[in-house]
């Protein structure tokens, strides 16, 4: 059986959890991203008392920092900053309990030579395995993001597949915006992929519009998603109330749920 995700509310819980047990969702919080946030342990520990004072899904998974995090940089500053906001990242998402937290690569397509795409791959899989091996109770997982196409996810899934806890997030609604139809994406990644993000747009601009209302091909990823990733969960990637139910009904009504 298929396991969907939603982003819960926090200012509107109790619609979130109405949502979550009528559909049959879990959770992917959206709190622990902001670096003032994740740099105020009142902050931290205030959200995740919030949520536990009701009764959560069983599964969630959280959304780690992603502004300026670049563990692959040349400035040792920069990798060392990088590398607190992800240990925070996790460290909030082991406090809440969520089983797996979603980075985002944040490759920079304009930076395309061979010598820096290798670069990017060796550091990036040299870092990311070292997170993977201290954390190995908590899943992490790696979202295209600005990625033009799988080439380069591919190389660095190949490096970390042999841990337990790496998985790749296949975000579809960025692979539609990319030169590279998003069948390939799912075709390359594909037995990485344990978790995807869905959303619309009109495939110019990442508009996270409800499952249906842009120019998406719903039916083709339907058939990417039995084919190359049937095991992965599903995040239905909008924010608002009437756009996840929405979503959710769509989804039904094509009967994918």
């Amino acid at each position: 059986m298929k396991k969907l995700l939603i982003i819960p509310d926090r200012s509107n819980l109790a619609d979130s959890l109405e949502i979550a047990e009528k559909y049959n969702t879990g959770f992917e919080y959206n709190d622990f991203f902001n670096p003032s946030v994740l740099d105020s342990k009142k902050k931290v520990d205030r959200i995740v008392e919030e949520y536990k004072s009701v009764q959560l899904p069983e599964y969630c998974t959280s959304h780690g920092a992603f502004f300026d995090v670049i563990p692959f940089s040349l400035d040792e500053r920069i990798k060392e900053i990088s590398d607190l906001r992800i240990q925070q990242s996790i460290a909030a998402a082991e406090k809440i309990g969520a089983r797996a937290v979603v980075f985002h690569t944040n490759y920079n397509p304009f930076l395309n030579s061979e010598a820096y795409i290798n670069s990017f791959v060796e550091t990036n899989a040299d870092y990311w395995g070292h997170v993977l091996r201290q954390h190995k109770n908590i899943s992490i997982y790696l979202e295209n993001m600005f990625d033009t196409s799988p080439d380069i996810m591919e190389r660095i899934a190949e490096r970390l597949c042999t841990n337990e806890n790496f998985g790749i997030c296949l975000d579809y609604a960025h692979a539609s915006l990319s030169p590279i139809h998003p069948k390939s994406w799912a075709m390359a990644l594909g037995k990485y992929v344990k978790h995807v993000h869905i959303n619309d747009n009109d495939c110019v601009s990442d508009l996270h519009l409800a499952w249906g209302a842009g120019k998406i091909d719903t039916m083709e990823f339907y058939r990417c998603y039995e084919k190359y990733m049937s095991s992965a969960t599903i995040l239905v990637e909008t924010n608002a109330k009437e756009n996840i139910i929405a979503s959710l009904e769509k989804l039904k009504a094509d009967r994918f749920i």
